[in-house]
């Protein structure tokens, strides 16, 4: 054996050998505050763990036989980790049966012992735990079952012992439930243990893991009686002063209130009234207070579980109410700070204060105004009218603390809606008309608050400014050559670190001043300002330097203003933009667990979320710099469009990854809109030759590294809206890639949709159920539409992308179609929503129009759809069905044909309503117009022509849908040029509607009819003249309208004189080459 081996072993032995010494010292120099000692243990265990588990893990665990042992709370930590199935250490399974087997024992032995102290009873109890997790699904612990009867269940078990014994079963409720024997009475016992809180503490532990265990409803309201028994536990811990007992048992109820907020309904009064007496108690513990109202707010969350259920008992929303708004008195204030020369964001703010905003906006959002705003409205006035401005405060914090939440019901209530509308729209979106009389005293007073000595003031006049600028945008440059040099001036000399802030606000003012006068005005001063800004992006700066992130906007706005003139200063702008978009998100995992010090953590900086037994904690600021980039990256690309191209490849192996980068929804949704412009910017780069010498294989392959993304992305997203963007983001993909697409892209995309369909499908279907709970009320019936309305949006981006697939690949994409029917076929159900069944007759009205003959197989299936939606109430159906029958009637020949009459019947049903012309229902009605030029068209054999065009001919114009105005007024001039005998009627009796039709569409200039169709329009007309008898041309005349008459007569002068003639009287050409008539008669020129 060489020596280096011998020596291990000569360790391993002193260690593990029957002296304890050596392992007390080894456990010992693992919490040593020396990093040497430390790291030296650490190897040393590790290596033990590798070679000896076997006798680690035993010596371990008799260590615990001596509770008393100053090493023992150690030993307890190291066995979990051996044992604990999720430990990087487990090495439970590699151990010898007899090893597992005496391990087992040892436990057990240790865990009755008595004597022991909280802690070691804790951990203990945490190690038998973890490793029943692990053996008890096979049936491989049969004396745990046995050992947690007796220690429950016996009279004689020492306090302690039943204490730890539930905790176990509290931990392995969902492995114990069904087979664990008298259950009900064991924790009914446990809950009114005679003299121990903390055994009562633990058997509403046990109760509540049990009950969020048992699958269904029917299982759970058996141990409803337990309810009492829990609560009076609770009451006990605080009648006897045991307040961290009580904090224990109110989080383990919060729990229970998020995850089974049904099972509290039947006493719902009783568990609630309880909850807001200790809230409303001042002698507790703010802790205490706080977790009992956390527990009322989280009741009022499980909005999925138990809609409306909190809103049946307006009167505990009431107490609740104003519990929070008595704490919000809790605030402090020092005279000092009133002459203060910066601001500290929250100073004055206690706990209780911070606890109280926050569950105000949560209230508020989670029971809705029409619950809130009484209970507020009786509260808020005798704060408004007391003397105390803590009071007055208080009021004013609570209106915008429920303001999210009671928007909605604000708007639609109050008597002066109009007023609290204006003002909105004054604070968030002033329109420049509005602003501008009022900026000569807006401007001149901030220039003057720029001008004195308190930086505070100063922040807020540049923030105000730039507020004005953004607002008033062109009618700010009267002001420019005034607020310029003020704000330079900052810029330049605010060089302190105290006046980072201050520095900070002017780039933000000089960037939106110069976006709102634009790049002819900002040009020379921009200069300037980059000059700065670029020096400062060189500097070293620290990282909770506000400049950073400021900066990053304001490069973005000036790139805004400037266009491509920003192009010579990228190189500078985009490495320290890469780097922070692609800054790793800051994430610790910690454990979960009460025996854990790291609790909440104390740097508000950090927010945690909990999982299982682990905390999540993640730096929020490093991820609000990190949006902030991939937003700007984003803005870069759309504005910059071709010009982007040379940094494309970095953009997009950074924001790819980004679509499923769930820390951060506004990350997701920077990459999200991100991707559609770095295609288009590649493809505009190719398209001008300004791609680098790169052709269209590099547009392809950036596609192929996108549109796949965006599909795994839109399986994974949680959140539906932004579902619907990046739905709209693959369909601007689509659109750019085009026919790069390959065939198994295409089938990924169709894939992708139907699971979104699915899932969309559940939802809805979730939402029903939600619909029939007997706590059902009409503000969640309110969310519900709200949420539907989210449902829409995706499936109106599902239309789009498949109708641009469609449109895309025509025939090539049927095989597709066919899959897709058995999902769109059902959404044309009357019972369906209206999104749905619109979406589904626009995706069949685009296969029908470009893929034509081949699409007529699908007719039968879809059609009687279209002419059954013709009745449909809502328009956009009504107007997507007449549309189709169009189409079908268009391109469908034969196949159409024994559908021509009840296609008529429909088609004149939606003409001929009373309200067919209300604007609502305009483009349903021009579509249905025509609709029926179509079948006068193509199917002219198959109809009373001398009835049917004559109806389609009343009905022109059609003014709303442009698109389809100018091809039916084609449409009519085709007819015309073909002389149409029943377009023209018996003895030209339709000419002066057709002549009347004319005068309209050339009056409303290019947006009824195309330059052809107006040529056409004046030839016919010239024809016309030419052809007809002058009384044919005098009668048609005199028929038209005065502005018809005019109409024409304006649009003559488009034309030179040889275009003129006259019916009657004479013409002469006036001074300015304007035809004039001379007899006043009615003239008829072209």
């Amino acid at each position: 054996m060489d020596p280096q081996a011998e020596g291990d072993a000569a360790a391993a032995a002193a260690v593990l050998g029957a002296d304890p010494a050596g392992l007390t010292a080894l456990l010992g120099d693992l919490t040593s505050p020396a990093n040497e000692a430390r790291s030296r243990a650490e190897g040393m265990f590790h290596a033990l763990r590798a070679s000896h588990p076997d006798a680690l893990a035993l010596r371990l665990a008799h260590l615990l036989l001596s509770p008393a042992h100053p090493s023992a709370p150690m030993a307890a930590v190291l066995l979990r980790r051996l044992i604990s199935p999720g430990s990087q250490a487990f090495v439970y399974p590699g151990l010898s049966p007899a090893t597992q087997s005496s391990l087992r024992a040892l436990l057990l032995s240790a865990a009755s012992a008595t004597g022991l102290s909280k802690s070691i009873s804790k951990k203990l109890s945490d190690a038998v735990a973890e490793l029943a997790s692990f053996l008890l699904p096979s049936n491989a612990w049969p004396d745990l079952l046995t050992f947690l009867y007796k220690s429950i269940a016996s009279s004689s078990s020492p306090p302690a012992l039943q204490e730890s014994a539930l905790n176990i079963l509290a931990r392995l409720a969902s492995h114990l439930a069904a087979g664990f024997p008298n259950l009900h009475a064991l924790l009914l016992s446990a809950l009114s243990h005679p003299s121990s809180a903390d055994v009562r503490v633990a058997g509403l532990n046990a109760a509540i893991s049990l009950i969020q265990s048992l699958p269904s409803a029917a299982d759970r309201d058996q141990f409803q009686d337990l309810l009492p028994a829990m609560m009076r536990a609770l009451a006990e811990s605080l009648n006897c002063g045991n307040e961290g007992s009580a904090q224990e048992a109110l989080e383990m109820m919060i729990e229970l209130a998020g995850a089974e907020p049904r099972f509290l309904r039947r006493q719902l009064p009783d568990v609630v009234g309880s909850m807001l007496q200790i809230a409303e108690a001042p002698g507790l513990e703010d802790g205490t207070r706080h977790l009992a109202v956390e527990f009322v707010v989280t009741l009022a969350e499980a909005r999925e579980r138990a809609p409306g259920m909190m809103r049946k008992l307006p009167r505990y929303v009431g107490r609740l109410f104003a519990v929070l708004m008595t704490m919000l008195l809790d605030v402090q204030d020092e005279p000092a700070w009133h002459a203060a020369v910066s601001e500290e964001e929250d100073a004055g703010e206690t706990g209780s204060y911070v606890f109280a905003q926050e569950c105000l906006d949560r209230l508020a959002i989670a029971v809705g105004g029409n619950t809130i705003l009484p209970v507020a409205a009786e509260l808020l006035p005798s704060f408004f009218a007391s003397e105390e401005w803590k009071r007055r405060h208080a009021a004013l914090v609570t209106i915008a603390q429920i303001a999210e939440g009671c928007a909605r019901v604000m708007i639609k209530n109050l008597e002066q809606a109009h007023a609290a509308s204006a003002i909105l729209n004054f604070s968030e979106n002033c329109r420049p008309d509005i602003l501008t009389p009022y900026l000569d005293g807006i401007v001149g007073k901030l220039l003057s608050l720029l001008q004195t000595g308190n930086q505070m003031v100063q922040e807020g006049a540049l923030t105000a400014l730039a507020s004005a600028a953004d607002s008033s945008q062109e009618h700010f440059q009267k002001y420019y050559d005034a607020v310029m040099p003020y704000l330079k001036s900052i810029l330049m000399n605010a060089t302190d670190k105290s006046n980072r802030m201050l520095r900070a606000k002017s780039m933000e003012c000089i960037s939106l001043v110069g976006m709102a006068v634009g790049k002819q005005k900002f040009k020379d001063d921009a200069k300037q300002v980059m000059e700065v800004l670029m020096t400062l992006q060189g500097s070293q700066m620290e990282a909770d330097d506000p400049i950073t992130s400021y900066m990053l906007q304001a490069w973005a706005r000036l790139c805004k203003c400037l266009g491509q003139d920003f192009l010579p200063y990228m190189n500078v702008v985009m490495p320290p933009l890469l780097q922070s978009a692609q800054l790793k998100p800051d994430v610790s995992v910690t454990s979960a667990g009460p025996e854990d010090e790291n609790g909440e953590s104390d740097d508000e900086g950090v927010e945690t979320i909990t999982l299982g037994d682990k905390r999540i904690g993640i730096r929020t600021s490093l991820l609000e710099e990190k949006a902030t980039a991939c937003n700007m990256l984003c803005c870069y690309a759309d504005e910059l469009k071709e010009g982007f191209f040379p940094w494309i490849d970095q953009v997009a192996t950074t924001l790819v990854p980004l679509l499923k980068f769930y820390f951060h929804e506004e990350v997701r949704k920077a990459a999200v809109s991100a991707m559609p412009e770095l295609l288009r910017s590649a493809k505009l780069a190719i398209e001008k030759s300004q791609s680098q010498g790169r052709d269209e294989s590099y547009l392809k392959q950036l596609s192929d590294y996108i549109v796949p993304a965006l599909v795994e992305a839109i399986h994974k997203e949680p959140d539906t809206q932004i579902c619907a963007s990046m739905l709209e983001s693959l369909n601007e993909s689509i659109q750019l890639s085009g026919t790069l697409l390959e065939e198994g892209q295409v089938r990924s995309i169709v894939d992708g949709i139907k699971e979104v369909i699915t899932a969309s499908a559940l939802r809805r279907r979730e939402r029903t159920d939600r619909a029939k709970a007997e706590d059902f009320d009409s503000e969640e019936e309110d969310l519900l539409r709200e949420e539907n309305e989210q449902e829409d949006e995706i499936f109106d981006q599902i239309g789009d992308c498949l109708g641009t697939l469609v449109k895309t690949f025509k025939t090539y994409f049927l095989p597709f179609f066919d899959e897709l029917s058995v999902y769109l076929t059902p959404m044309l159900a009357k019972d369906k929503t209206v999104e749905e069944r619109r979406i589904a007759i626009c995706i069949f009205d685009d296969v029908a129009e470009h893929c034509r003959e081949a699409a007529v197989r699908y007719y039968d299936t879809y059609l009687p759809s279209l002419l059954e939606a013709c009745t449909s109430e809502n328009p956009d159906i009504r107007q997507a069905a007449v549309y189709g029958i169009g189409i079908c009637a268009e391109f469908g020949g034969s196949a159409f044909r024994p559908h021509t009459g009840e296609a008529l019947s429909r088609l004149y049903n939606v003409i001929k309503h009373p309200n067919a012309l209300d604007l609502d229902n305009a483009m349903a009605y021009d579509n249905a117009v025509s609709a029926l030029g179509k079948i006068c068209q193509f199917h002219r054999d198959g109809i009373d022509a001398s009835q049917v065009v004559p109806a389609w001919l009343s009905c022109l114009p059609i003014k709303n849908d442009l698109i389809e105005a100018k091809i039916v007024h084609e449409q009519l001039c085709t007819m015309l040029e073909k002389s149409d005998r029943e377009l023209l009627g018996h003895n030209n009796q339709y000419l002066p509607k057709i002549v009347s039709i004319f005068a309209e569409i050339l009056c409303a200039g290019k947006d009824l009819a195309t330059e052809q169709t107006f040529s056409k329009m004046v030839n016919l007309l010239r024809q016309l003249q030419t052809t007809l008898p002058p009384s044919v041309l005098a009668s048609t005349w005199s028929s038209l309208q005065p502005q018809q008459q005019l109409a024409l007569q304006l649009k003559s002068n488009r034309f030179d004189s040889s275009m003129a003639i006259v019916v009657r009287g004479r013409l002469r050409l006036d001074s300015v080459g304007h035809w004039e008539n001379l007899k006043k008669e009615p003239v008829f020129t072209f």
